[in-house]
């Protein structure tokens, strides 16, 4: 029997690029968009979700058991960026973000969790971000948003042991996506003390242009389903992208924060 799989934010980037793979490799797919009218044509079955609403959550979920009976797999992969100085991001901003990216996967996972136990299987994948190992300038937001998720699925897991439900995070770095168009960018300000902020959001959107093709996020994603028992964290990226969390964990922080501001010529 083929397993179900929910995707949220099914409709572009990384999570269409893990669907299509997915469907490939025979598994039912549900996507998930604020606006699924917009995907009548999309490779797989794209359901209306908010991650912002609870309601919207909870219909999306009660409809992909009602057509299919089970779920067996949730991707939390919705989520946008944002950059600019903590001190000039507006509290709604900051607030919308956290969310997005903590609140919402939070709010799916607890309503998928009753069919999960009742079917005493399944596995939850929180998709969040090399850059949630690491305060990065102008993302300190997006970096406190993801490394939040990934400390929550490691509680998670310790307290849904006795369920046979597993969870796990799946970190990218920087890929080829529609990510940058999403992100909130605080304004460039021309009385701002923070003037390097305009170099450093250039270099940032350069290399989401540049990177990888997100196939790479989807074959892991099937790697670890087909895992029987995951590992907590696992990161998808270039060399020295994940290289710099082990550096990060061996090098004194000064010396580590010193190598971040060299990076992003600070």
């Amino acid at each position: 029997m083929s397993k179900v799989i929910l995707i949220t934010g099914g409709s572009s980037g990384i999570g269409k690029s893990i669907g299509e793979y997915l469907k490939q490799h025979g598994f039912i797919v549900y996507g998930t968009s604020r606006s699924p009218e917009k995907y009548v044509n999309h490779p797989f079955k794209i359901v209306g979700l908010d991650v912002k609403d609870v309601s919207s959550i909870n219909n999306a979920v009660a409809e992909v058991i009602a057509n299919e009976g089970q779920i067996d797999v949730l991707i939390n992969n919705a989520g946008v960026g944002i950059t600019g100085p903590i001190e000039e991001i507006p509290e709604a901003e900051i607030k919308n973000n956290f969310d997005t990216n903590l609140f919402g996967p939070i709010n799916v996972i607890k309503a998928v969790l009753p069919q999960m136990r009742k079917q005493n299987s399944g596995l939850v994948l929180n998709i969040t971000s090399i850059a949630g190992y690491m305060g990065l300038p102008y993302r300190g937001i997006y970096s406190a948003s993801k490394g939040a998720l990934e400390l929550l699925t490691e509680a998670f897991r310790i307290e849904l042991k006795d369920f046979n439900i597993f969870m796990a995070n799946i970190a990218p770095g920087d890929f080829a996506t529609n990510i940058a168009a999403g992100r909130y960018h605080a304004p460039l300000k021309k009385d701002s003390p923070y003037k390097k902020y305009g170099s450093v959001l250039k270099d940032i959107d350069d290399h989401v242009d540049n990177s990888g093709d997100p196939i790479a996020v989807a074959k892991t994603v099937l790697k670890v389903i087909n895992t029987k028992k995951p590992k907590t964290h696992y990161k998808v990226g270039d060399f020295m992208q994940k290289f710099s969390i082990v550096l990060k964990f061996l090098l004194p922080d000064k010396i580590y924060e010193k190598m971040l501001i060299n990076h992003y010529k600070l």
